[in-house]
């Protein structure tokens, strides 16, 4: 049987910071991945300051572009662009009330219709299994939450031959997962192993304004996937106008981050197949049963 794998992210660089060792384990294991990118990331600003220059900030759409492909084969994933336009960053955003958004951006499309190119690329793809951010968007960014929100309604409609009749034959995806990545459990670990070492932890500061619920009761499902750390952070390098490669995501050596969590976590949210949590695999109770056809 073949299994497929979806992951559903607002911008170009989220899928190297959220499951992206995860993604080329499954790849490296013959699973068919294909990341869906909701925008072009077209509002973004530049963060790397090695990138600080005009001429990046006059092209950052194209520039953001030859990024996403660049790790995309990195990571050996398929990618396809939903073609939603950046909504930009704001500091208190309302899901209720998105007016304050620029007109054209993909926080401000109703969900309905937002969830139609999902739905026509979940039923081309036909994924077994769908990643995707949890009601908070993994952070408050809108796109964040819209791609929470349009992947619920697309995993729900895909299935449903009544739904988006022109978006292809129905097909109807078994599991949806929550990212759970960013948790409290997992940096107080890494943070209490660098000091022990007498080593500069970069999550202190961090872990002292941490000021958000832990989430780590939420997971159901850890993917051992430390021996592609690497190639998660060659995925994150090549995001060169958002990663800076001597920031913050690269100070922790890999061999403490294999030791104190070498697993990717996530919470699932949908499944219509049995499988009993917690879990080690995301396609536990969908590799065997007679009645999943490939």
């Amino acid at each position: 049987m073949e299994l497929r794998l979806m992951a559903v992210h607002a911008h170009p660089d989220d899928e190297s910071s959220k499951g992206a060792a995860t993604m080329a384990r499954y790849v490296r294991e013959s699973v068919e991945v294909l990341v869906a990118t909701c925008t072009g990331g077209e509002r973004g600003d530049v963060l790397n300051p090695k990138m600080e220059r005009p001429e990046v900030k006059d092209n950052i759409t194209e520039i953001r572009r030859a990024e996403m492909q660049r790790a995309r084969e990195i990571l050996g994933v398929k990618q396809a662009w939903l073609g939603f336009v950046d909504s930009g960053w704001v500091e208190k955003y309302d899901p209720a009330d998105p007016s304050g958004l620029p007109e054209d951006c993909f926080a401000r499309v109703p969900v309905e219709k937002a969830a139609e190119p999902l739905v026509k690329l979940i039923r081309e793809f036909k994924p077994h299994v769908i990643l995707t951010y949890d009601e908070e968007g993994g952070y408050p960014h809108p796109d964040h939450i819209q791609t929470h929100l349009v992947s619920l309604a697309a995993f729900d409609a895909a299935g449903d031959p009544d739904a988006y009749p022109e978006a292809g034959a129905p097909w109807q995806p078994l599991k949806l997962y929550y990212h759970m990545g960013f948790t409290k459990a997992r940096v107080q670990a890494i943070h209490e192993e660098l000091l022990a070492m007498g080593e500069e932890s970069p999550y202190g500061e961090w872990l002292e304004r941490w000021d958000r619920d832990d989430k780590s009761d939420r997971i159901t499902t850890r993917v051992n996937c430390g021996d592609y750390f690497e190639l998660r952070d060659d995925a994150l390098r090549a995001h060169a106008t958002q990663i800076d490669p001597d920031g913050f995501w690269f100070r922790v050596p890999l061999a403490v981050q294999r030791k104190m969590w070498p697993t990717e976590d996530y919470e699932l949210v949908r499944s219509l197949v049995d499988s009993s949590v917690p879990e080690d695999d995301l396609f536990a109770g969908v590799r065997a049963p007679a009645d999943v056809k490939g």
